[in-house]
């Protein structure tokens, strides 16, 4: 079994549609981690997920950084564990230091909700082995700085190493560079997107293209006990 923490911050929304889809669709063992926190030694991967810590004071993820858990998880990450930040969880790992960039207010400054097309650029890192190069799935998106920036220096960077797990592959609503939606560290076992995998992982919601996020990861994991 692969056991997975779910992190929760004041102000954490999309914590229990995480754990739904580890615990109750894909059986495995699921605890939600209290910021608090500052052993996390049993889990396996760490998801950080959507809403917004701390109410978005400061800045997206600026105050959830300071937290004491986040230490652990950029220890965690270090041993090569596996961590995911998802839309909220994606701004938290940035300011951490845990994958580069920034995420900046949208375009037109305006709170975005829709489903949108995505592009899957990679599929050589276990958290998106379950799909193929180039296959355009649909996920969610539902935030308000969801804008990927970075300076140049930084973005080709990105670019070089083959850090680009998702592009956006139809109207870039949020005005991110290069059309990015997910990106991963320099290892891959670090991924950040934007977009909610959660929310697209069950049939009955209208489709499932995000289930095979976790699927693929799960069967990574249980090969490398």
């Amino acid at each position: 079994m692969t056991k997975f923490g779910v992190v929760v911050f004041p102000g954490s929304n999309c914590d229990r549609d995480v754990a739904y889809v580890t615990r109750d669709l894909l059986g495995q063992p699921t605890r939600m981690v209290w910021h608090q926190e500052t052993d996390i030694a049993d889990l396996d991967v760490v998801i950080i997920p959507g809403g917004f810590s701390y109410g978005d004071y400061l800045r997206c993820g600026a105050i959830a950084r300071f937290s004491p858990v986040m230490q652990q998880v950029i220890e965690h990450a270090k041993q090569g564990k596996f961590v995911l930040g998802i839309c909220n969880g994606f701004q938290v790992l940035t300011e951490a230091g845990l994958l580069p960039g920034a995420l900046a207010r949208n375009q037109d400054l305006h709170f975005i909700c829709d489903c949108v097309p995505l592009k899957v650029e990679r599929t050589n890192i276990a958290w998106t082995q379950a799909y193929t190069t180039d296959e355009i799935i649909t996920l969610p998106i539902a935030h308000g700085e969801g804008r990927f920036y970075a300076d140049k220096a930084t973005l080709s960077a990105i670019e070089d190493n083959g850090q680009v797990v998702f592009r956006y592959a139809g109207e870039n609503l949020n005005g991110s560079l290069n059309n990015i939606a997910g990106i991963c560290d320099r290892q891959g076992n670090v991924l950040g997107m934007m977009p909610h995998p959660e929310r697209a992982s069950d049939a009955m919601l209208g489709g499932s293209d995000g289930l095979r996020l976790f699927q693929g990861l799960l069967e990574k994991v249980v090969a490398l006990v």
